[in-house]
């Protein structure tokens, strides 16, 4: 992950606090080296991350120039297809059809929902209550 980032470049934003959400950017950011950076939402300038901070506690946001690209299920499709490896482009295209995108939304949603009891979350990945 890079310190550094260019407002008009697309950027995968996570949640950094929490535990699960960091280690399966890793993994995929490891193993399928997608073209984009990824990083905390924490560690991105003040001014790409103020309009979405009631997002950002509960999804990932590919954010470029001031806007959200994807989110949440969709924003990890794009990621994943900006990949070299063929297999995460596989998965990223499949996961972007009509039918398995309606399923991924499904699945994301209850992930997010559960990701302080997922492998390597904690209490602090839980979502705000607000949100829940």
């Amino acid at each position: 992950m890079s310190p550094t980032v260019s407002p008009t470049e697309p950027v995968l934003a996570f949640d950094g606090d929490c535990g699960f959400c960091q280690a399966a950017i890793k993994k995929i950011s490891s193993q399928g080296r997608p073209s984009v950076h990824a990083m905390p939402w924490q560690f991105l300038p003040q001014s790409m991350t103020e309009p979405y901070l009631d997002r950002l506690d509960r999804e990932v946001l590919l954010l470029a120039n001031g806007r959200v690209l994807a989110s949440g299920a969709e924003a990890l499709a794009a990621y994943m297809k900006r990949s070299p490896a063929l297999c995460y482009r596989v998965a990223g295209a499949a996961i972007s059809m009509p039918l398995l995108r309606q399923c991924a939304h499904g699945v994301y949603r209850w992930v997010a929902r559960n990701r302080h009891r997922m492998p390597g979350g904690t209490a602090s990945c839980a979502m705000p209550s607000s949100h829940s």
